[in-house]
C-alpha cells in the first residue's frame, strides 16, 4: 500500500514539451547574465571609459531584473500568461540586438536595463504558467526541466563569452541571443496554447509594486556595493540595505491593511512550508551564487588558470547538477522537499569543505570529483526549496508565489555573493596577504563561511513538507 501511495503519475507529454519551449525562452537571459562579465575589460577599452562605469552594464542588468519581478504577478493576472511571456521574449531579443550595435556606453547601459527588465519577467511568468498546468505537487519533476538553463548558464556562459570576446567581438555576446530568441518566439506561437487571464478586472497595486521594487533594488544595490568595496561597513551598503529593511517593514504593514489587493499577499507565509521555502531560497545563494564567485577566482588566482580554462574547470559541478536533476525531481515529488533538502545539505558540505584545504598543488581530478559531488548537492537543495513553494497552492496564488520566490532568490544571491566576497577581502586585508599561499588561505576562509551558511539551511529545511501521503503532501 505504501508503494502505491508513493507512485507518481506521469506528467503529460504535451506539458513537458511546453516546459521545454519555455526553458528555451529563458536560456538567452541566463547565458547573457554570465557572458557579459567576461567582456567588462574589453568594453572599457573600446568605449574609453573607466571600469566603474562599465560595471553598470552588469549592475544595471541585475537591478532591472529585480525591479521587473513585482510586475509579473499583476501582468499574469490581468493578461494572458502566454502573451506576457511572448512580449517579454520579444523585448529581450530587440534589446539584445540594440545592445550589440551600441554606439556608446550610455546606450549599452540603457539596452542592458531593458534586457534585465524583460529577463526579470520571464522567470516568474514561466513558473506561474507551469504551476497552473501541472500543479504544485508535481513541481519537483518540473524543476528537473526548468533547472536546465540555470545549470547551463553558469557552465557555458563564461566559456562562450570568453571565446566570442577573444575571437570575434564583445558585440556577438548580444547578437548570439537573437537567433535563440527567434526560435523560442516561433515555438511559443505555434506550440504553447493561449491562457485566459486570471482576473481581467484586477487593479494594479501601485503602492505595493513601488515598495517591492524599492526593496529589491535598494537591497541588491547595497549588497553589490559591499562585494565591490570588500566590506559591509561602508556608507552605501549600510544606507541602502537599511532603507530596504525599513521599506520591507512598511510593506508588511501595508499588506496587512490591504490583504485582498496587495500584489504579494502575506497569507502565503502563514503556511509553514512556504515560509521555509522562502528562507531556504534566500540561503541557497550560499550553495550556488556565492561560491560561483569564489570558484573561478580560485582557479585563476591560486592555480594560475586563464579565464576560459577557469570556466572549463567548473564543468564537473554543472555535470553533477545535470545528471542528478531527474532523480532529484522524482524524489521531491515522492518524498517531499524536507528530506531531499537535508540530504542535499549533507552532500553540498562534502563538496564544499574540501575547498577549505585545496591549494595550487591539489590534484585536479580530486577537485573535479568534489565539484561533481557539490553539483549534486546544490541541485537537490535549490530544486527542493523552490518546488516546495507551490505545494498545495491554489491557482489564484501561483503568480504571487512565483513573485515571492524570485524576489527572495535575487536578493539572497546578491547577499551571499557579497558575504563571501567580503570574507575573502577582509582576510587579505587583515592578514596582509602578499603571496599565493596566503591568498589560498583567504579563499579557504571564504569557503569555510560558505559551509557555515549551508549548515544554517537545516533550519528552513525542517519547515518544508514531508513525504507524500494519500491526498497530498504532509507538512508537519
Amino acid at each position: 500500500m505504501k508503494n502505491k501511495n508513493l507512485k507518481l503519475e506521469p506528467i503529460p507529454h504535451n506539458l513537458v514539451i511546453i516546459a521545454w519551449i519555455m526553458v528555451l525562452g529563458i536560456m538567452a537571459p541566463m547565458l547573457d547574465s554570465t557572458m557579459v562579465n567576461i567582456a567588462v575589460n574589453q568594453l572599457s577599452i573600446d568605449f574609453h571609459v573607466s571600469l566603474s562605469i562599465v560595471q553598470w552594464t552588469v549592475t544595471g542588468f541585475i537591478l532591472a531584473m529585480g525591479a521587473a519581478v513585482p510586475f509579473s504577478s499583476w501582468l499574469v493576472m490581468r493578461f494572458s500568461g502566454k502573451s506576457v511571456y511572448l512580449w517579454a521574449e520579444i523585448a529581450f531579443g530587440m534589446a539584445s540586438l540594440l545592445a550589440g550595435i551600441s554606439w556608446n556606453i550610455n546606450g549599452l547601459i540603457i539596452f542592458r536595463l531593458i534586457q534585465g527588465f524583460a529577463g526579470g519577467l520571464l522567470m516568474p511568468v514561466m513558473f506561474t504558467l507551469l504551476v497552473d498546468s501541472v500543479g504544485g505537487d508535481r513541481m519537483g519533476r518540473m524543476m528537473a526541466v526548468i533547472g536546465l538553463p540555470m545549470t547551463l548558464g553558469p557552465m557555458v556562459g563564461p566559456i562562450i563569452g570568453g571565446l566570442l570576446v577573444q575571437y570575434l567581438s564583445w558585440r556577438w555576446i548580444f547578437f548570439i541571443n537573437v537567433p535563440v530568441v527567434i526560435v523560442a518566439i516561433i515555438l511559443l506561437i505555434l506550440k504553447v496554447p493561449q491562457v485566459a487571464p486570471k482576473n481581467k478586472s484586477i487593479k494594479f497595486d501601485y503602492f505595493g509594486v513601488a515598495l517591492l521594487i524599492a526593496i529589491s533594488t535598494t537591497s541588491i544595490y547595497g549588497v553589490v556595493q559591499a562585494s565591490t568595496k570588500g566590506t559591509f561597513n561602508n556608507t552605501a551598503t549600510l544606507s541602502y540595505v537599511g532603507t530596504g529593511i525599513f521599506l520591507a517593514m512598511i510593506y508588511v504593514g501595508y499588506a496587512l491593511l490591504n490583504s485582498k489587493r496587495v500584489v504579494m499577499p502575506l497569507h502565503l507565509f502563514k503556511q509553514r512550508h512556504f515560509s521555509g521555502s522562502m528562507l531556504g531560497i534566500f540561503l541557497s545563494g550560499f550553495v550556488t551564487s556565492g561560491p560561483m564567485l569564489l570558484l573561478p577566482l580560485f582557479f585563476q588566482d591560486i592555480r594560475g588558470e586563464s579565464v576560459i580554462v577557469a570556466a572549463v574547470s567548473l564543468i564537473p559541478q554543472s555535470i553533477g547538477m545535470l545528471v542528478s536533476r531527474t532523480a532529484i525531481g522524482n524524489l521531491i515529488d515522492s518524498l517531499g522537499a524536507r528530506w531531499v533538502t537535508i540530504i542535499g545539505i549533507g552532500i553540498t558540505l562534502v563538496g564544499t569543505i574540501p575547498f577549505s584545504y585545496f591549494d595550487a598543488s591539489s590534484h585536479y581530478l580530486l577537485i573535479a570529483i568534489v565539484m561533481f559531488i557539490r553539483g549534486v548537492g546544490g541541485s537537490a537543495v535549490k530544486s527542493a526549496t523552490q518546488a516546495d513553494a507551490y505545494v498545495g497552492l491554489d491557482k489564484v496564488d501561483s503568480a504571487a508565489a512565483s513573485l515571492s520566490s524570485n524576489l527572495f532568490q535575487q536578493i539572497g544571491a546578491g547577499f551571499a555573493t557579497a558575504i563571501l566576497a567580503t570574507a575573502v577581502t577582509t582576510y587579505t586585508t587583515t592578514h596582509h596577504v602578499v603571496n599565493v599561499t596566503q591568498l589560498a588561505q583567504a579563499y579557504h576562509y571564504g569557503f569555510m563561511w560558505s559551509a557555515i551558511f549551508v549548515v544554517s539551511l537545516t533550519i528552513p529545511a525542517m519547515m518544508l513538507s514531508r513525504k507524500r501521503q494519500t491526498g497530498g503532501i504532509k507538512e508537519l
